[in-house]
């Protein structure tokens, strides 16, 4: 995607403007004059309420469109944006000259992802290039419970693992990344190379690489939550040895 796949002349069809929000998946249009200068904006919610209004897809959407808008410049300090992305009513802002011409945009992801991913910030950085994907994670079930990924890129992961009552992982360690584990909530026990300790709530644990490691819930009650931390240079699934498992390999294929 670039930046022109976002933009739309004010004189356009809502037909124009129904094709150019299905073709960019995210939702919204920045809205510009015949200089370029942005003059609104333009969501699929306000397409919703056109045809509410009985509105033609052969009809402008100069009626229709946002002319109440935010926007940054590129003179604006960053914490402009962050402040302005507070506001849970905005999800993306034109980024204008001088002149209040279009110049680029960024949404509230490309803002997290851009933080999360340690990116020098730059006003005309690319930022519909940035892959929102890294922010959007499904839960997982496993056989012990589940897990969800928060966060992924290059050099980290993190994860928040719920242990159900009574179950464990297996016996396993990694070659390419250590782990970090903070106990959320619960009780439970873990083997760190030959040592094992009783683990809580606020409980820290270090995992090396190529050290084998095992977490248990040793409650019949509660759930286990920990929060991890990988570190490393990648994060596969055919980076995990197993050496023992209460679940067959099919079952407990993820951890």
């Amino acid at each position: 995607m670039s930046l022109r796949d976002y933009v739309l002349r004010e004189n356009e069809s809502i037909l124009k403007a129904l094709e150019k929000i299905d073709q960019n998946k995210k939702g919204f249009l920045i809205i510009v004059d015949h200089t370029y200068r942005v003059i609104g904006t333009l969501t699929d919610g306000d397409l919703r309420r056109s045809f509410i209004k009985e509105m033609r897809i052969t009809d402008s959407i100069s009626t229709i469109y946002n002319k109440k808008f935010e926007t940054l410049s590129i003179y604006d300090q960053f914490n402009w944006a962050i402040q302005l992305f507070k506001n849970p009513k905005i999800e993306f802002l034109p980024i204008t000259d001088n002149s209040g011409k279009l110049v680029n945009l960024i949404t509230k992801k490309n803002l997290h992802v851009l933080l999360l991913s340690d990116i020098e910030f730059d006003w005309l950085y690319p930022f519909v290039e940035l892959d929102d994907f890294i922010l959007e994670h499904e839960i997982y079930d496993r056989p012990w419970g589940f897990y969800k990924t928060t966060f992924l890129n290059s050099y980290s992961q993190s994860k928040i693992l719920n242990v159900r009552p009574s179950q464990e992982l297996s016996l396993q360690e990694h070659q390419k990344r250590e782990e970090y584990w903070i106990v959320i909530s619960g009780i439970g026990e873990v083997v760190i190379g030959t040592s094992k300790k009783k683990i809580e709530a606020g409980s820290f644990i270090f995992v090396p690489k190529g050290c084998k490691h095992k977490l248990k819930n040793i409650s019949k009650e509660q759930a286990l939550m920990v929060a991890e931390v990988q570190l490393g240079e990648y994060f596969g699934e055919d980076d995990i040895v197993r050496y023992d498992s209460v679940y067959s390999e099919k079952e407990d294929c993820e951890r």
